[in-house]
């Protein structure tokens, strides 16, 4: 007897249904020859579950199965079932040659169920504008990749995200308005647990929540481990990997084995590790940019006040130059709100700061009047979006060039080394953000603020404006 791996998720969540549609769109699939594995089924049971209106029980599902499972396969048989009944669909993926390979995947499952291309249906190949339409049943698909715009004002009924662990917040933003016109959209997301090298949030982020109960029409399944496991243990091999024993083998478990444990846990075992998001600024960049022994200074030393967007922090740091031309930056605290600003106008006096910038509207002009009160003569700037949007750009020049020098302060540490960009504006600015909801992006934002105004100041663009 073939020993089989584990045919049901070993974590998931679900909204109670009574029915679905998954044995119909399994009928369909298997019209070009093929078998549904009994895994394949028991996820496509879920995503295909109705509610008692006759609707999607989840209106978004996602499923994490680790490499060469056939996880893409589902979403596969559901396209398939949605071509039958006239939906508008759009396949999305991370890269031109998975959207492509899709493509091509589906449209040779339809002439293996007998339809004739130019006949029964219509098949655009070229790469970036694949489509497939069969105008008798009024239903189309098309296959884009989320880094080109394709789908962008276009409705469809049913939106799969492959690759998810690739999707990224922007896309989303982009993307999720598509299926909203629908009268009962779908929304499949599969992939697996991002590596150290994904660069999206968004597949994480719904995992996490749907687990949690926290979203309404969500449904979730994954296989995986909670704890990392040796390269050879087999077991776990089993416990993760629905194929083994269809078309996966221990065989090619083996030929793919290496020395680097982590990868291995991710992408075969499906592990999900808290250390596996892809900061922007890596460890080893940010650490390259330390020193341990205090430099000598020369010239001004100016400082940048961020408001946390959230209202909650407040967090300040100097920028100054070194005497061998680097602009050393530090953090001089981070505190919440509640606690009252007067620590800032008295460092600012204490330490003769001789410029300031303020970025935050919950908490710009507070502070520049309090700085008023304390008899600080000069006002501070008051940075516009363009000027954010150049500080960020700025900085990451800095980083670059290495042009920018720190201290290694052990919080600023762990905010820059783990952040991700945000878009500012439609031009391509960005800011920071940090890749945990606990982390306040305040700390590296106050140390951008100081070294843009450093080099504001030594290039004599700020105006003197006295009270």
């Amino acid at each position: 007897m073939v020993k089989l791996g584990n045919q049901l998720p070993t974590k998931s969540y679900k909204n109670l249904y009574s029915k679905s549609l998954y044995e119909e769109a399994v009928k369909i699939y298997e019209r070009t020859g093929l078998k549904v594995y009994d895994w394949q089924k028991n996820i496509l049971k879920d995503v295909m579950a109705l509610d008692d209106e006759d609707l999607w029980a989840h209106q978004k599902y996602g499923y994490s199965v680790p490499r060469r499972n056939g996880k893409t396969e589902i979403a596969y048989i559901a396209e398939l079932w949605g071509l039958h009944h006239g939906l508008k669909i759009l396949h999305t993926a991370h890269r031109i040659s998975t959207s492509h390979s899709s493509f091509e995947k589906l449209k040779k499952y339809l002439e293996k169920m007998g339809y004739i291309d130019g006949e029964d249906f219509v098949s655009n190949k070229a790469k970036g504008q694949e489509r497939i339409e069969i105008k008798a049943l009024n239903s189309i698909i098309q296959f884009r990749t989320r880094s080109s715009s394709g789908g962008l004002g276009e409705g469809f009924d049913l939106l799969v995200i492959d690759e998810a662990q690739e999707y990224t917040v922007e896309q989303e933003s982009a993307l999720k308005y598509t299926v909203t016109d629908s009268q009962n959209p779908l929304t499949i997301f599969c992939g697996t647990p991002p590596t150290m090298v994904s660069i999206g949030t968004v597949f994480k982020d719904f995992r996490k929540s749907t687990l949690a109960g926290k979203e309404k029409y969500g449904g979730w399944a994954e296989w995986s481990i909670d704890t990392e496991k040796d390269l050879e243990d087999v077991a776990s091999w089993y416990v993760t990997n629905p194929s083994l024993g269809y078309h996966l083998t221990e065989r090619k478990i083996e030929a793919e084995l290496g020395e680097d444990k982590l990868d291995h846990n991710i992408q075969r075992l499906g592990y999900w590790s808290e250390t596996n998001l892809k900061s922007v600024i890596s460890e080893k960049e940010w650490d390259r940019l330390s020193i341990t022994e205090k430099p000598t200074f020369k010239g001004k030393k100016v400082l940048g006040v961020k408001f946390g967007a959230d209202g909650r922090n407040v967090a300040a740091a100097i920028a100054i130059e070194t005497t061998d031309g680097h602009h050393f930056v530090e953090v001089i605290d981070c505190l919440s709100m509640r606690t009252k600003l007067d620590w800032i106008p008295t460092f600012i006096k204490k330490a003769k700061i001789t410029n300031v910038a303020i970025d935050g509207a919950n908490g710009q002009q507070i502070l520049a009047d309090l700085m008023k009160d304390f008899g600080i003569k000069k006002k501070p700037i008051l940075p516009k979006v363009a000027d954010i949007i150049t500080a960020n750009a700025m900085f990451e020049q800095d980083m670059v060039s290495d042009n920018i020098r720190h201290n290694n302060q052990p919080s600023l540490r762990e905010v820059a080394t783990n952040c991700k960009k945000r878009s500012i504006g439609t031009n391509g600015g960005f800011g920071y953000k940090s890749l945990y909801d606990d982390k306040d992006i305040s700390l590296l934002d106050s140390c951008i603020l100081a070294n843009w105004l450093l080099t504001t100041v030594k290039n004599k663009k700020v105006q003197k404006i006295y009270y």
